[in-house]
């Protein structure tokens, strides 16, 4: 059994979607989802060896697929991705800008350095990877642009610098939105909340078993998963979104709807998971439990 979309086979035949951050996570099951209903999937990331299992197994589902090593903070990687990608099959028809990260830490103790270096991942590498599709395609030839921030709403203690930067990303869509529509390009955003990935697993132990509480404190009552976020991110790609830009779906479980007059709220099992990717597994954070933090003597 392949991946189970809910679009139909063959609308995106003939065209051409650039995933950064495709070797994992987000990326990795929209770049199946997106194959599975034809379109050529081109995945961008650091780690050359994650992006060949996820060809691998694009390719054993039938799929389309080509790979391009990047990292998104380096504006000469950057211009070479993209032009790798117009080289290997001469359009870029979509782009989901997915790559990103951030750690947990207050304001008062994040270094300069540290700031500057989640900004640059979580904005302007987003920017310039926007920037390179629409000056060297989508001008002249139209597309669509999907950028993943983050569930930023009402501000995101402990992760203030990613914060910043995922508001900077909406802001900038929806200025591109605007500046790019004569183009015939329509710019969106999809904002995540608490998704089940492999990205749990990159946290510390501390920020692990803060992720371990969220699920109580939700309307939802209950993680996100990777197929959840690829539908609605599929959708803002797809003809039937052609009147739709400078937006943002939330796929978060109605977390930024919560008040404190009503909190916590009424446990329930009454929301059912969308079970669309064949190949999903939940992050050893879920199964195995939190990292040990280590001792230091």
């Amino acid at each position: 059994m392949g991946y189970q979309s809910v679009f139909r086979q063959g609308v995106f035949n003939g065209q051409v979607v650039l995933i950064t951050g495709g070797g994992s996570g987000i990326g990795r099951c929209t770049a199946h989802e997106l194959a599975s209903i034809g379109a050529t999937v081109a995945i961008a990331g650091r780690d050359a060896d994650k992006l060949a299992t996820v060809k691998a197994e694009i390719e054993a589902d039938g799929g389309k697929v080509s790979t391009h090593i990047c990292d998104i903070r380096d504006e000469a990687q950057v211009i070479a991705m993209v032009d790798g990608v117009l080289a290997a099959h001469g359009r870029i028809d979509g782009l989901v800008n997915n790559a990103g990260g951030q750690y947990r830490q207050p304001l008062n103790k994040i270094s300069s350095k540290g700031f500057e270096a989640v900004v640059r991942l979580n904005l302007f590498g987003g920017f310039m990877v926007m920037r390179e599709v629409y000056n060297r395609w989508m001008e002249k030839n139209g597309g669509s642009i999907v950028n993943i921030i983050a569930d930023i709403w009402n501000g995101w203690p402990n992760y203030a610098h990613s914060g910043a930067a995922r508001g900077g990303m909406w802001t900038l869509t929806e200025s591109a939105s605007s500046e790019w529509a004569p183009a015939g390009v329509r710019v969106n955003c999809v904002a995540p909340g608490g998704i089940a990935s492999s990205g749990f697993d990159t946290y510390e132990p501390d920020a692990q078993a803060e992720i371990l509480k969220f699920p109580k404190t939700i309307p939802m009552q209950r993680y996100g998963n990777v197929a959840e976020m690829s539908g609605a991110i599929v959708y803002l790609l797809s003809p039937v979104a052609s009147f739709i830009t400078g937006t943002c779906i939330r796929v978060d479980g109605g977390a930024p709807n919560m008040r404190l007059c009503w909190n916590p709220p009424a446990e329930h099992d009454k929301s059912k998971p969308f079970p669309g990717f064949h190949l999903d597994e939940p992050p050893k954070l879920l199964t195995e439990g939190p990292k040990i933090k280590s001792s230091r003597g």
